[in-house]
């Protein structure tokens, strides 16, 4: 049996490295593997260490094992079944892209993938795209989200690819681990992986104009390995993120800030909503927490039916 590390899905293939080899081999998975553990719609994820073997006609590979994951990203499938997608397995850090204008990605979706990655153990960073395209307005709305993440615990790096503003600072964050990319589809992930490693020559597409939003140039999530060292996870561009497996009393767990504050709280069992002696509410009050935040974890708690699903 061989080892091999899952480089690319594209649906019913997989591209594997072979850990002794180095060469690439185009695998398939069969039977049960299909259908047992986590009910996803990719059982075997890119950043999946497996065990497979060369089928008899020397070509392809099938997998018969996943092996022990470290970790995995997983988001509610965008269909409208139970099931979940593991976007990658085998993390150091996740690292969501965002922008303030073409396109604008809303705090809440950045609230989402941070609460996901805080329930999965993973390091999170917020990379803030475009910063030449900013006029005033926008830049001291862009300056304030940086100061309420970087006050919740959160690293933020302002880039422009243009400029090629803090590129340094991102090849440095990246070195020598696994880093999930991800984001609203038109932030710029694949043209700042060019800029950060320009023999990779990720496709890059224009903004729509008519919806000031992305096209989807990545259909895969594929990994790269950056000659500096390290991993790089592209994902194809995500318009929502559903929560998965988040329950309703342990929501507030997932955001550090407020999670921290919540010992004060008179009740134990306090949701930080209506009871009294609450040390949350009176955070937000005198601007500990932030209100951003503590109105995206209220409307995550009132009005998100995707934690509920198990």
């Amino acid at each position: 049996m061989k080892k091999g590390l899952i480089i690319k899905s594209t649906g019913s293939f997989y591209s594997v490295k072979d850990s002794e080899t180095g060469e690439f081999v185009t695998c398939n998975i069969r039977g049960k593997l299909r259908i047992k553990g986590i009910k996803s719609t990719n059982p075997v994820a890119v950043g999946d260490m497996v065990e497979y073997d060369i089928s008899e006609d020397y070509d392809t590979g099938v997998i018969k094992n996943i092996l022990a994951r470290k970790n995995y990203i997983i988001r509610k499938s965008t269909n409208l079944s139970k099931q979940t997608h593991i976007i990658a397995a085998n993390l150091d850090q996740a690292i969501i892209m965002v922008t303030i204008a073409s396109p604008v990605t809303y705090p809440i979706f950045i609230d989402r993938f941070l609460i996901t990655a805080e329930a999965y153990e993973i390091p999170a960073k917020i990379i803030f795209n475009k910063i030449d395209l900013y006029n005033e307005k926008q830049t001291d709305y862009l300056n304030e989200l940086v100061y309420i993440y970087e006050r919740a615990g959160y690293e933020c790096i302002k880039t422009s690819v243009k400029n090629k503003t803090n590129i340094e600072n991102v090849k440095s964050l990246l070195k020598n681990k696994t880093s999930l990319f991800t984001g609203n589809s038109g932030v710029g992930k694949s043209s700042l992986i060019n800029l950060i490693d320009s023999s990779l020559d990720l496709k890059t597409s224009e903004i729509s104009d008519a919806h000031k939003s992305g096209k989807h140039t990545t259909t895969f999530a594929e990994m790269y390995e950056l000659k500096f060292g390290g991993y790089i996870i592209d994902t194809p561009g995500i318009r929502g993120f559903g929560l998965h497996d988040i329950k309703t009393e342990e929501l507030f767990h997932y955001f550090p800030e407020i999670f921290n504050i919540s010992k004060n709280c008179k009740y134990h069992n306090c949701t930080h909503v209506h009871e009294p002696g609450c040390a949350i509410k009176d955070a937000v009050e005198n601007g500990t927490v932030s209100l951003l935040r503590y109105e995206n974890y209220l409307s995550i708690l009132f009005n998100d039916e995707s934690k509920h699903r198990l």
